[in-house]
């Protein structure tokens, strides 16, 4: 038996791009058999896996989970690489055994999501098996969990098929409330729930671009200040979620809402499908004319 060395797993990731544990494993299964590692990996359909891990998913579907009594709630984001791939029943199944997973075995992190058995497979297994059974790269990017409050309940709202989703964590109120806290979220897209969440920094960089904004106008020196204090309340009001006029009824304010209805937004979180995410731009014109200038 040839002895598994750390060069011999490295050679097999290499030559079949799979994972550093699955190459281990594949050698240790066939004694450490460079050729029959590397067909164990291709019938398993994790090299295949391994080497459209490298492609951009930034489709997919964002899920949410909310226990029958509104205490728990997950949102998670799952990504492939088309829209096509992303509506099949299939790939919703995924999701949703996946939202519903977190919801049950509470992981602190991905790397532990990650590693948690759902049927007796971890999460990366299962993945993975779906890459090589879709052909496509699919990843848990992110996900959220929250616990409601014993006078508390947990709201979702997912839109457009699964592009944008919003959970929030509310302490009082009712179904309806949230849920129309949760929509309006996701129409607007808060970054913070009051002031106290937006750090100084913050406020003084947006103070030193209205400054300069207002000295471009043209404006005089002496109602400078002024106009800077005044477009940073404006400022608070469009990324301040209880600042916010409310989508649906533009005379009271997210803040008002919450008041009048005895309820307080704990804490929210809303994804939106692939931001961040850096696709590549296809230029197939150039693509052509590489491969005829060969």
């Amino acid at each position: 038996m040839t002895q598994i060395t750390a060069a011999l797993v490295k050679e097999l990731r290499d030559r079949t791009g799979a994972g550093m544990m699955d190459c281990k494993k594949a050698l240790a299964a066939v004694e450490g058999d460079m050729d029959k590692a590397i067909d164990f990996l291709r019938e398993k359909g994790l090299a295949a896996a391994a080497k459209k891990a490298g492609r951009i998913a930034a489709e997919g579907v964002i899920g949410s989970y909310v226990s029958k009594d509104k205490k728990t709630g997950v949102i998670v984001e799952v990504n492939c690489e088309t829209d096509f791939v992303g509506k099949t029943d299939d790939f919703k199944a995924i999701v949703n055994s996946i939202v519903e997973h977190i919801a049950v075995t509470q992981p602190a992190d991905m790397d532990i999501l990650m590693a948690s058995k759902l049927n007796g497979k971890t999460i990366a297994d299962i993945v993975t098996e779906t890459i090589a059974k879709i052909g496509e790269n699919i990843a848990v990017r992110r996900f959220a969990r929250y616990e409601a409050l014993s006078d508390g309940l947990i709201a979702a709202y997912i839109h457009a098929g699964g592009k944008i989703g919003v959970l929030v964590n509310m302490k009082g109120g009712s179904a309806d409330l949230g849920k129309d806290i949760a929509m309006h979220i996701a129409a607007t897209n808060p970054s913070y729930l009051d002031r106290t969440q937006v750090s100084a920094t913050e406020v003084e960089h947006e103070k030193q671009i209205l400054s300069e904004q207002a000295h471009n106008e043209g404006k005089p020196e002496k109602i400078i200040e002024k106009m800077v204090l005044g477009r940073i309340q404006k400022y608070y009001k469009e990324v301040c979620l209880v600042e916010q006029e409310f989508v649906k009824d533009p005379d009271q304010t997210i803040g008002k809402l919450l008041k009048d209805n005895n309820a307080e937004v704990i804490e929210f979180v809303r994804f939106q499908m692939g931001e961040g995410i850096e696709k590549k731009q296809e230029d197939f014109a150039a693509e052509v004319m590489a491969q005829m200038n060969k």
